[in-house]
């Protein structure tokens, strides 16, 4: 743990640069997702066309995504916006789909009774839908956030600072400390991102942990019948 001792301010300042790279995309994509995903649950039609184009997206390699950003937007080569528009893209294409899958798990009874009692599609959306299809929102932005964060790291290859760096330079310098370094202080970003995601789930979402209670007490009275019996 030498290279970290002797290097901790390098790997801070690194640390602090990734976790800003990888949460604005995280944001952005999922803001970005939520009407795209409404209109792919809401138009049969569109559904296919818009998950499609969300699936070519994401096979685009990320690294000559990167290089190409700054010739689509007018910036420079080792802008962070770059980055940050190059994997909201990809956000936005791993979401898209999971949206169009949360608002569709709401029972269409549901729907019904909301559009009975006077709900606009608006505000049924808001009220309903959204935080009945929380839990599955919450799976897909788990999988986005761990996605995003490794793919921070390849924007060290055109210069852009962030935990990558110390895999370059470690690997130039053969130096397997600095890379272990590295692989370590991303995984960490990765879980704390993941940790604050299902925190945050608990905490919109109180009514999750209630239905996993109700799971629970219904598994083991099943249990205790099937003993008594």
């Amino acid at each position: 743990m030498s290279f970290l001792w002797s290097n901790f301010d390098q790997v801070w300042n690194l640390t602090v640069s990734h976790v800003w790279l990888a949460a604005l995309p995280i944001v952005i994509g999922f803001i970005v997702s939520l009407p795209i995903g409404w209109l792919a649950n809401r138009y049969r039609l569109s559904r296919g066309v818009l998950l499609t184009i969300g699936g070519i997206l994401y096979t685009i390699p990320s690294l000559p995504l990167f290089f190409a950003m700054p010739a689509l937007i007018g910036t420079q080569i080792l802008a962070p916006v770059n980055v940050v528009l190059a994997l909201s893209i990809y956000a936005v294409a791993l979401m898209v789909r999971t949206v169009a899958d949360a608002l569709a798990s709401v029972q269409g009874d549901v729907l019904q009774s909301a559009t009975a009692i006077g709900f606009s599609a608006w505000r049924r959306f808001w009220s309903v839908e959204l935080p009945l299809g929380g839990p599955v929102l919450l799976a897909g932005l788990r999988v986005v956030s761990v996605s995003t964060v490794s793919l921070v790291s390849v924007a060290a290859l055109i210069g852009v600072p962030n935990l990558g760096y110390l895999f370059t330079d470690g690997l130039n310098r053969s130096y397997t400390e600095e890379v272990v370094v590295g692989i370590v202080a991303i995984m960490i970003v990765a879980l704390v991102f993941d940790l604050v995601l299902v925190l945050l789930g608990r905490l919109l979402l109180p009514w999750t942990r209630l239905d996993s209670s109700t799971r629970r007490l219904s598994r083991s009275a099943a249990m205790k019948a099937v003993r008594g019996a």
